[in-house]
């Protein structure tokens, strides 16, 4: 076949010699390889980075004769992420589980320190508490108490053999844990120069990203084109948004502390906006004034980010919702999980049931808290297997030729920066999150020795039953259903749907609507299985209860501010008790003969009608909104 034949169809710019390899990437295998044979230069230096902090804090490690240093670079690996703002407040929360939990499981050795059955029971408790409270936190604080629930249980087992020992073997896994976060914090600093302008510029386009989201938004939902699936994309995006903000501004700190304040008051203000404009298209009215006037408000605080104002005392918080039945489920199933992990321990007297014990409470504490943990724990098994594999080619091959830590860490160089690579591509994540920190904990490298065959295997046995134990618990115990958290939640927002037009209420619109777009978020990410029509049709209610609720509250505040016509407020208290009673199906005629005498009237407060309006309007657009 002549050259020219060859060439047809594959012809890429850049020279003749790179050719097969070039178009090898166009074929579906090559595709699902870019990440690892064509990085980006972000991943790339997110692996680099990562890679080097671990193989540091590891030589650093066994520099000091630390008895385990494998935990310095799984130290790495757990804080390690991809902007310097994620890693500063996860290391901060790992920082102070990490001295909590030292603390649990000294007290927990002194306590019982002959009693190994009140010790384990006790032990799952504290378990089964953390990972429970850690359900009710967003962000990296859960994760401070997940650190405290598995720390507790990696020193307690430690010193189970010897109690006398507990404070040196706390003080020795505290000091793994700073070690890796200075090395990685120390690393970071060299790979991301002029971290606080970049921060800023990616807060503030990011903002200017979803105004410009919301703006098309609105427009669609004043025009009568109404999209549940496009409204719940946007309620992503501006969810996703709000959450990336403590880290941009911890990246910023400490020059900025309101700016903060100033970029969740803009996404709240966009939120606003967006549920306004349902209103406004389901009472059929112009739009008014009141759509402009939540742009501008959000438009002021984007200015305030990009401009900040000396002596700025801006304040604006809200609390994030409490997921009660998520939290006994999780509690419950991380309690009844440790003590079973104990039993197997306690009836086979396997030699690395410590080591069993010990991997099952610290895979509770990585996996507890997903949102669909049986989900999340697939991948994880099969990055620990691969985990397995190479470390074994470690233990028997590489460590047994190689004379010195630094020849070590130079051959672990390849694998880890594998995994950072991984851990950077959407598909391979899951496999990379247990990969690149149990590496070296399956390796166990030490000054003193090496594994043999038989300790390597049984490590490594221990660690692959625990997170296989660790997805049967996930499976059997409590199990997550998507179907019954949709139930669950349409409950929930029916539920806060009547009690915001109690008149004792202090609850905001902005926390109304922003609880709301989380939990319906959530609830559209954790679907798997449940039938799309009935997916759409809880989007569009908790939608519509979205735009109720912020009407109600608005209708709500009129009277306890004195705001309403006199003559009236005996009727609109009538409205919020109907609403109370029977919520929006019950209370629409009321609302609806409420806003006729307003409109007879005349001279009452344009929010008060638009808010009733929209109320009434509301009522033939879906169908009622019921709690089974």
């Amino acid at each position: 076949m002549g050259t020219g034949q060859r060439s047809v169809g594959h012809s890429v710019p850049g020279g003749s010699g790179a050719l097969p390899w070039l178009v090898w990437f166009r074929r579906p295998g090559g595709e699902r390889l870019r990440w690892l044979l064509a990085p980006s230069v972000g991943d790339l230096a997110f692996a680099v980075r990562s890679s080097l902090a671990a193989a540091l804090s590891l030589l650093i490690a066994m520099w000091m004769e630390l008895d385990s240093p494998q935990w310095a670079p799984l130290t790495v690996w757990v804080v390690a992420q991809s902007s310097r703002g994620e890693s500063l407040s996860k290391a901060r929360w790992r920082i102070a589980g990490t001295v909590a939990g030292c603390f649990a499981a000294i007290a927990l050795v002194a306590a019982f320190p002959q009693a190994s059955g009140l010790f384990f029971v006790s032990l799952a408790l504290w378990i089964g508490l953390c990972c429970g409270f850690a359900t009710f936190f967003d962000g990296y604080r859960s994760y401070g108490l997940l650190v405290a629930s598995f720390t507790s249980t990696i020193v307690a087992t430690g010193a189970i053999i010897q109690p006398d020992e507990v404070f040196d073997v706390a003080m020795s896994r505290g000091t793994y844990i700073i070690l890796g976060i200075v090395c990685e914090a120390t690393l970071a600093m060299l790979f991301m120069p002029g971290l606080q302008d970049k921060a800023r510029a990616r807060l503030l386009g990011r903002l200017e990203a979803v105004c410009a989201s919301v703006s098309v938004g609105v427009t669609r939902l004043v025009d009568g084109r109404a999209d549940p699936e496009a409204d719940g994309r946007l309620l992503a995006e501006l969810m996703a948004a709000n959450g990336r903000i403590e880290f941009d501004v911890l990246e910023m700190a400490p020059q900025t502390p309101r700016l903060a304040d100033h970029a969740r008051a803009a996404i709240a203000d966009l939120l606003m906006m967006l549920a306004r404009a349902r209103g406004v298209a389901a009472s059929g009215r112009p739009a008014g004034v009141a759509l402009e006037r939540d742009f501008e408000a959000a438009r002021v605080h984007v200015q305030a980010c990009l401009e900040p104002v000396r002596g700025d005392r801006f304040r604006f918080r809200l609390r994030s919702r409490r997921h009660a039945v998520e939290a006994v489920q999780n509690g419950l199933r991380a309690c009844a999980g440790i003590i079973g992990a104990w039993l197997v321990w306690e009836v086979t007297a396997w030699p690395a049931g410590v080591t069993f014990v010990s991997m099952v409470s610290l895979v509770y504490g990585l996996l507890a808290t997903r949102e669909v943990p049986l989900l999340a724990s697939a991948p994880f098994f099969r990055g620990a297997v691969w985990c397995a594999v190479v470390a074994g080619v470690f233990a028997f091959l590489v460590i047994p030729a190689v004379t010195a830590p630094e020849c070590l860490v130079l051959a672990l160089l390849v694998p880890m920066t594998i995994g950072g690579l991984a851990a950077r591509n959407t598909a391979t994540a899951g496999y990379a999150f247990s990969f690149n920190m149990f590496l070296p904990v399956l390796i166990g490298p030490s000054n003193m020795g090496r594994f043999d065959e038989i300790s390597f295997l049984n490590g490594a046995s221990a660690f692959l039953a625990a997170v296989l134990f660790a997805r049967l618990t996930f499976g059997i115990v409590l199990p997550f259903r998507a179907d019954a958290h949709v139930r669950r939640t349409r409950v929930w927002t029916e539920t806060r749907l009547r009690a915001v037009a109690d008149l004792g209420s202090r609850v905001s619109a902005y926390q109304w609507l922003s609880d709301n777009a989380d939990s319906m978020v959530r609830t559209v990410r954790t679907a798997q299985g449940v039938p799309r029509e009935e997916l759409i049709v809880a989007m569009r209610r908790h939608l519509e209860a979205m735009t109720l609720g912020m009407q109600v509250i608005a209708v709500r505040q009129a009277v306890q501010d004195g705001r309403v016509p006199a003559g009236f407020e005996a009727r609109v208290r009538v409205f919020l008790r109907a609403w109370e009673r029977a919520g929006d199906v019950g209370a629409r005629p009321v609302a609806r003969a409420l806003l006729r005498g307003l409109e007879r009237r005349g001279g009452a407060e344009p929010g008060l009608v638009g808010a009733l309006a929209g109320i009434v309007g509301s009522g033939g657009s879906d169908l009622p909104f019921h709690s089974g």
